[in-house]
């Protein structure tokens, strides 16, 4: 699957030919670059990593240089390793750019979702608040989570109060609106994870038959 990874900028709209608003997220994605190449005779299994978003030799450890070094490839500060599909191949230091996806095309987009903090019940799960009149000291607790005298535990997996958000959430069939080369931007349409700013992995779509 052609993947590429890409960095959130924000939202914005477009006007179609018909004078149609189309609400898009706007993408700064890649170009990204091939560091690495991995087969099914030295590593079990066929795949690439890329590599996105340049970064100083100097914040890298030795490990992460002597990768870069190994595959003569340019530093990277973040990387992605992709599983090939049959017939699919690479190059080392091989570029894929916006350049490399069709317009009108379906993406998967991943990205980490907007961290919230610790939150209730109510707004992590919608639960229903408690009656506010008549001293009612129950308004917005979570109520009863198990029974006392058995099993006398809370079971595992249970909705309660808790940390939400920051979790990686995938976003599929997202019709690919434009692509700017010159300036290595996607407009996608609708919104995608993450807050501004936040890395995000694109793809063809998986059940939307290689991107069409």
């Amino acid at each position: 699957m052609k993947t590429i990874l890409g960095r959130k900028i924000g939202m914005t709209q477009i006007f179609t030919e018909n004078g149609e608003v189309v609400p898009v997220t706007l993408i700064e994605a890649g170009p990204a670059t091939v560091t690495q190449i991995k087969t099914k005779e030295n590593d079990g299994y066929d795949a690439v990593q890329i590599g996105f978003g340049d970064v100083k030799e100097r914040r890298l450890n030795k490990p992460e240089r002597g990768h870069f070094e190994r595959w003569q490839a340019p530093f990277k500060k973040h990387l992605a390793e992709i599983r090939l599909s049959e017939g699919e191949s690479y190059e080392p230091n091989q570029v894929i750019t916006v350049a490399d996806f069709e317009v009108g095309s379906k993406l998967d987009i991943t990205g980490t979702s907007k961290g919230k903090g610790t939150q209730g019940n109510i707004k992590r799960h919608g639960h229903r608040r408690g009656p506010t009149t008549h001293g009612s000291k129950h308004k917005r607790l979570a109520g009863a989570l198990a029974a006392g005298t058995y099993p006398s535990r809370v079971f595992k997996g249970n909705a309660g109060p808790g940390r939400m958000g920051r979790e990686t959430v995938t976003v599929q069939n997202v019709v690919l609106v434009k692509t700017i080369e010159e300036r290595n931007l996607m407009m996608v349409k609708g919104a995608v994870p993450g807050a501004r700013g936040g890395l995000l992995r694109i793809q063809y779509a998986i059940k939307g038959q290689g991107g069409k």
